[in-house]
């Protein structure tokens, strides 16, 4: 593949993207224990909305924004299949941040986790295909309109119905898993 300076940009923004995004989560944890020190009201997990008072909480969504901004625009530079791997790389900036910052201790599957993650993205991007020029919305309403994206789009809206209306309430709030698996599945008819 031959890096182009619209990929260059692309991949700057995209890892810009992963680094605001790891780091507003960090900022957003010190805004929120400093808003639950003060004692003044009710702390977030119990209901509260200290939080919105505390200034260091705005900055790491500010932050997060920022990031999201920059993963946007990535997207118009270079190809999916370059910009998408590059999003994992906020969980390894979160983890060392946290690491680093917070004092939370990186257990040893969280290091091979990250590690994991830093050879998929550099896997990914360095053996991308070349992606296809799209010239009009009629060849991308042929794409759209092709037997195996109906399938999988019916497919993926049966699964996440069935996982709102029978998973959610049979297992929904004991099981984090259900909710990743909706968000998961609609979230793939938009890449």
């Amino acid at each position: 593949m031959v890096a182009s300076l619209d990929n260059v940009r692309g991949l700057t923004l995209a890892m810009s993207s992963s680094a605001f995004i790891g780091s507003s989560f960090v900022i957003k944890k010190i805004g929120l224990k400093k808003a639950g020190d003060s004692g003044a009201r009710a702390r977030a997990g119990s209901g509260g909305h200290s939080y919105l008072y505390e200034p260091l909480w705005w900055l790491g969504m500010v932050t997060m924004i920022l990031g999201e901004i920059a993963n946007f625009a990535a997207y118009a530079f270079a190809p999916a299949i370059l910009v998408t791997p590059l999003g994992a790389l906020s969980i390894i900036f979160s983890a060392v941040l946290a690491h680093f910052i917070l004092k939370e201790r990186l257990h040893m599957f969280g290091v091979v986790g990250c590690i994991l993650c830093v050879v998929g993205s550099v896997g990914i991007v360095l053996h991308a295909p070349k992606e296809r020029e799209i010239n009009s919305v009629g060849e991308i309403w042929h794409f759209a309109t092709q037997p195996g994206f109906i399938v999988y789009s019916c497919v993926a809206v049966v699964g996440a119905l069935f996982l709102i209306f029978w998973a959610v309430k049979r297992s929904g709030h004991r099981k984090m898993l259900v909710y990743i698996a909706i968000c998961s599945l609609m979230g793939s008819l938009t890449v």
